[in-house]
C-alpha cells in the first residue's frame, strides 16, 4: 500500500511538471483555442488518462458544460511516464469511431476507475465498458495505426501550444481582445467562465436575412 501511495503521489507530480520539450504559445497556431463554429464560448481540457488530477476535475468540467450550455472540446495529451494512458486513449479514440457520445462516456468511465487500472488489466477494464453497452471492442481496434497517429497529433498540438501539465485548461470564447483564457487553478472554473462571459462582444443579429416568401 505504501509503494502504491508513493507511485500515485509521483504520477501526480509528473502531471504537473514542466515538461522540458513545451514550446512557448506565441509562436504557435492558436486556432484550436477557439470556439467551434456557431458558438461563442467552449471549455478546451488537454487531459491525460491516467492523470489523477485530470480525473479530478472531469466532473467540474462536465458540470461547467451542463451549467453554462457551453460545448467541452477534449484533446489527448500523453504524459510520457504513465504506462497505460496512451492506449487508453486510442481505444476511447476507438470508441469515438462508433459514436462520439460513446467516447465521451468511455473517457469519463476511466477516470472514475483509475485508481484500479494498471497497464495489465486495462483491457479488461475496456472490455467491460464495451460490453456494457453492447459494442465489442476488436481484438485489433487500431490495426493501421490511424488512431495512435491522432493521439500523437494532439499532444503534439499541445506542446505546441506550451501546454506544460495536465490538465491544462482553457475557456475560449469570440472575444476579440482575448479570446482564450488558462484557467489557473481549477477551483476557479466557474469564475474564469464568469469573467469571460462577462466580456463577451454583442451577440451580432443578422439583419438582412430573409424571411419565408409568402404568395
Amino acid at each position: 500500500m505504501r509503494n502504491r501511495n508513493l507511485a500515485r503521489t509521483l504520477t501526480v507530480a509528473a502531471c504537473l511538471m514542466l515538461l522540458t520539450w513545451a514550446l512557448p504559445l506565441r509562436a504557435a497556431d492558436t486556432s484550436a483555442l477557439r470556439p467551434p463554429a456557431g458558438q461563442r464560448m467552449a471549455l478546451v481540457v488537454f487531459e491525460d488518462l491516467e492523470c489523477p488530477a485530470c480525473g479530478g476535475a472531469d466532473p467540474l468540467l462536465l458540470q461547467a458544460e451542463r451549467n453554462y450550455g457551453i460545448p467541452l472540446v477534449r484533446h489527448d495529451f500523453i504524459i510520457p511516464i504513465h504506462h497505460w494512458s496512451k492506449e487508453a486513449h486510442i481505444m476511447a479514440r476507438y470508441f469515438d469511431s462508433v459514436s462520439p457520445q460513446l467516447g465521451e462516456e468511455f473517457r469519463q468511465y476511466i477516470f472514475r476507475s483509475q485508481t484500479s487500472i494498471y497497464k495489465t488489466n486495462l483491457r479488461e477494464w475496456a472490455d467491460r465498458f464495451a460490453n456494457a453497452h453492447h459494442t465489442p471492442l476488436p481484438a485489433f481496434y487500431d490495426p493501421a495505426g490511424a488512431l495512435r497517429n491522432k493521439v500523437e497529433a494532439d499532444t503534439a498540438l499541445g506542446k505546441s501550444l506550451g501546454v506544460h501539465r495536465t490538465p491544462t485548461i482553457y475557456v475560449v470564447s469570440v472575444n476579440p481582445g482575448e479570446p482564450y483564457v488558462e484557467v489557473q487553478e481549477t477551483g476557479k472554473l466557474f469564475e474564469t467562465i464568469e469573467a469571460v462571459r462577462s466580456h463577451l462582444p454583442p451577440a451580432t443579429v443578422n439583419h438582412n436575412r430573409k424571411g419565408p416568401k409568402s404568395n
